[in-house]
């Protein structure tokens, strides 16, 4: 897929050099500058760009980015598309799926899934996430269908400039209308996939703004459960034969269930599990950090809502994304 960025020059412009002129209309990296003038993709009225040329108002200044593509191996797994351009690719991501390969998951990955559906519709183009979700996390899950793209999005996401908003439904009753969590996420033991709420001076900075939208009384049981037997490779296991406990540690009794919305002012590694089980209100389904349960299989999250600026046009933009089936089942029967 060829992805082009026209700009006219205007009087303002003539005093500038041409790696400002470009910043100032795309908003290219200084790598991805320097790869198009490598490349000779920077065109001045419809010639190559030469380090002499000088553009004048009125010129047509035109960058065309290298056609790339994803070496992945096709898979067939159903997903939504929830917004879709030639620049930003948004999808629901469904629960039980790595988002790409590593070691210990091979296949069967939403890298392998996008890669279909690009077949399916004759594209091509390189996927890059510009976010991650653990692997039964379900909702917005955004590809940058080129270099720009994905550079200016995670440019955005280190200064704040993209929101994302989780859906969760959590053990207990909250009361508080809102609060926020401000406590350090590490790794306690390097060799254990978990993380955890590190003491004062270790761990890295994690704050997460709860919101409670509703609280459903009730009488429900969760287990802390045991760690799996052993793990293939980073991050959770993919195999459910390896997420098997290794048995019940405790079980707590709670009084209902609360659903909650969550904004992420950091982004650590299992966040917002860890932060909802260390005051007490665990995801529900959550295996890993105390909310095993018969409810739902996964823990129930659901990356619901993302506010961003758009890459090319620099618009602001927000996606939704609604409760999957499961999580919504819960809710109705209660």
């Amino acid at each position: 897929m060829i992805r082009k960025f026209t700009a006219t020059v205007d009087k303002e412009d003539e005093s500038f050099g041409i790696r400002r002129m470009l910043k100032k209309h795309f908003d290219f990296s200084s790598r991805l500058f320097a790869k198009l003038r490598h490349q000779e993709r920077v065109f001045l009225n419809g010639e190559v760009l030469k380090g002499w040329m000088h553009p004048k108002c009125g010129d047509i200044i035109t960058c065309v980015l290298p056609d790339e593509e994803s070496t992945f191996d096709p898979e067939d797994i159903d997903f939504d598309v929830v917004y879709e351009d030639d620049d930003v690719l948004i999808i629901d991501k469904p629960a039980g799926y790595t988002v790409h390969p590593t070691k210990g998951h091979p296949a069967h990955t939403m890298a392998n899934a996008v890669t279909a559906y690009m077949q399916r519709r004759g594209e091509s183009f390189k996927i890059r996430f510009v976010n991650r979700l653990d692997m039964d996390t379900t909702g917005i899950l955004v590809v940058g269908k080129n270099s720009h793209s994905q550079d200016a999005m995670v440019r955005d996401m280190k200064t704040d400039r993209i929101q994302k908003y989780y859906q969760a439904i959590v053990l207990g009753i909250i009361p508080e209308d809102e609060l926020t969590i401000d406590a350090p996420i590490g790794m306690a033991d390097p060799e254990k996939v978990g993380r955890t709420v590190m003491p004062e001076g270790q761990g890295r900075p994690s704050v997460t703004h709860v919101r409670v939208l509703g609280r459903y009384p009730g009488h429900i049981k969760a287990d802390l459960l045991g760690p799996p037997d052993s793990y293939d490779g980073p991050g959770e296991p993919h195999d459910p034969a390896d997420r098997a406990p290794s048995g019940i540690i405790s079980t707590t009794e709670y009084d209902g269930l609360t659903l909650v919305e969550l904004k992420l002012e950091t982004g650590r590694t299992h966040q917002i599990r860890v932060h909802m089980s260390h005051i007490g209100h665990p995801v529900l389904g959550d295996r890993l950090y105390g909310g095993a349960t018969d409810l739902i299989p996964r823990q129930a999250l659901h990356a619901y809502k993302l506010v961003f600026h758009h890459p090319a046009t620099d618009d602001e933009m927000t996606i939704e994304c609604p409760l999957p089936e499961d999580m919504q089942s819960i809710l109705d029967n209660l």
